[in-house]
């Protein structure tokens, strides 16, 4: 383990960096704040091909828990994979790196693209997943096609700060572009809508108000699809996380603290 004390333009906590074999792939994690009594952990699966831009997001995480931001195989710190993995498999890598690590008891959150591996990591263990968050759930149906969703990214992007680019260059580069195509066409093959129903444990979707990559009607009907589901709006557009990394932080803290 290492410590990193960069921690983006929104402070610089101790990160925590872990390496964890995996079927597929070595994961790289990041780690911050400190175990609370009564509070259960957090781990954040992070979106296509980036995860420096959650940085700020699980430092706020980390003023009232101990969070977790995993790496998926190929991406960002993480090491190569065997071959091009699909969402079963950056699944089952996630869940392998759970049970190495012996977390349980944990409320798992997504972003982005990262929702569609969280949401089936609940479903395969909900004895160690107590509460699921879907923070910009993708794919919304309205643009499930290459064209679409291009369509939807460019009208997003337009909404997000320069600096969200210069974040992700640096990950994207290593990622390349056929590596990152074929992670997005998995994604559109995967219908979130799915797998929502077979969650066990509160859902709490989260939509910011001027995503155009997630709409609130799919943001909602998300929620209304989980057995135990609650939308909340926030300030922002589809990386809020970013933009406003403490939005996500006190809904997804009232979600904890109320577990039984």
């Amino acid at each position: 383990m290492a410590l990193d004390p960069g921690g983006g333009p929104h402070g610089p906590p101790d990160v925590e960096l872990a390496h964890r074999p995996t079927s597929w792939g070595v994961l790289r994690s990041r780690t911050v704040g400190t175990p609370r009594d009564g509070v259960p952990e957090v781990v954040v699966v992070p979106g296509l091909a980036v995860a420096d831009y959650l940085q700020p997001a699980l430092c706020e995480l980390g003023s009232w828990t101990r969070a977790h931001l995993v790496e998926l195989p190929g991406f960002s710190g993480s090491g190569e994979p065997p071959h091009p993995l699909d969402v079963a498999q950056f699944t089952d890598a996630v869940v392998q790196w759970l049970d190495a690590g012996g977390l349980g008891g944990i409320v798992l959150a997504g972003h982005s693209s990262g929702t569609q591996v969280a949401a089936r990591v609940a479903v395969r263990r909900p004895r160690d997943v107590r509460a699921l968050v879907l923070a910009s759930p993708t794919v919304d149906p309205r643009f499930r096609s290459l064209r679409r969703v291009l369509l939807a990214w460019r009208r997003n992007h337009a909404l997000e700060p320069p600096s969200l680019d210069a974040q992700h260059t640096s990950e994207r580069q290593r990622a390349g572009l056929r590596r990152v195509r074929h992670a997005l066409s998995a994604h559109l093959a995967d219908a979130l809508e799915d797998v929502v129903p077979q969650v066990q444990v509160p859902v709490l979707v989260l939509r910011g108000d001027q995503d155009r990559l997630c709409t609130e009607e799919w943001a909602r009907e998300l929620a209304d699809l989980a057995p135990d589901g609650r939308f909340r709006a926030v300030p922002g557009a589809h990386s809020f996380v970013w933009t406003t990394p403490a939005a996500w932080s006190a809904p997804i803290e009232d979600l904890a603290r109320q577990l039984p």
